[in-house]
């Protein structure tokens, strides 16, 4: 006897996430419905709900939808229901909404104001569990000539290589240049070695003609801008 996998259809017809989309957008489903449209079916045992619940719930310190950007593949694969095909349709699933928002955020950047470019790296950073630092190189016009992560680091150890911030931005002959690092802990304010790092990154600066037009410090949705709490 083929084996039956319960699916939104074993619920009843008021709660069926497909027709309360259609029928009310889907602004009307909850995460956990939103989240079941996506596995489409459950186990024997687990109807696609109760499996969106229990991915959901799987970290007790960082439930729902916040949740989901920090689990692994091996995470995800090790709750029950969850195999290989779904585990990879959720990464995916979470990496298409940090592009999402980079895109409603692209054009913005082009204005490189601390709010715009903090918003554009927001979503890939705000949920590092290491510490990642992020160079921004710019032409005269501030046009951005390239971004790339120059350093990572652990929760507990800070690296800001300002030798080989340098030599980056020299070797795409960069005009200006933009820090960002992240806080893992979501707390963006900056420590003393933040100030005393963006200092020495200005000073050096200063000597070969590149301008250091801001130190950023992404926290979980919230940014500090080192330039504008006036440090440099």
């Amino acid at each position: 006897m083929k084996q039956k996998y319960l699916t939104v259809k074993d619920l009843p017809e008021s709660e069926r996430p497909y027709e309360k989309c259609e029928k009310y957008g889907a602004g009307a489903l909850s995460d956990a419905e939103l989240l079941a449209v996506i596995i489409r079916t459950g186990t024997k045992n687990l109807r696609s709900i109760d499996l969106a619940v229990n991915v959901l719930n799987y970290s007790s310190s960082r439930p729902g939808l916040k949740g989901l950007n920090y689990l692994t593949f091996s995470e995800l694969t090790s709750i029950k229901g969850i195999g290989r095909v779904k585990a990879i349709e959720l990464l995916c699933l979470t990496e298409l909404t940090k592009r999402m928002a980079r895109e409603v955020h692209k054009d913005s950047l082009k204005l490189v104001t601390p709010q715009s470019v903090a918003n554009y790296y927001m979503q890939d950073m705000r949920h590092l569990t290491r510490e990642q630092v992020m160079l921004l190189m710019m032409d005269s016009k501030n046009k951005i000539i390239k971004d790339m992560i120059i350093a990572t680091g652990t929760v507990n150890t800070s690296l800001m290589p300002v030798r080989e911030i340098f030599v980056q931005a020299l070797k795409y002959e960069a005009v200006n240049i933009i820090i960002l690092h992240n806080h893992p802990s979501g707390d963006p304010t900056p420590s003393s070695e933040d100030i005393r790092v963006t200092k020495r990154l200005v000073e050096a600066g200063n000597l070969i003609g590149i301008a250091l037009m801001d130190h950023i410090i992404i926290g979980d949705n919230r940014y500090i801008s080192l330039k504008e709490r006036g440090y440099f």
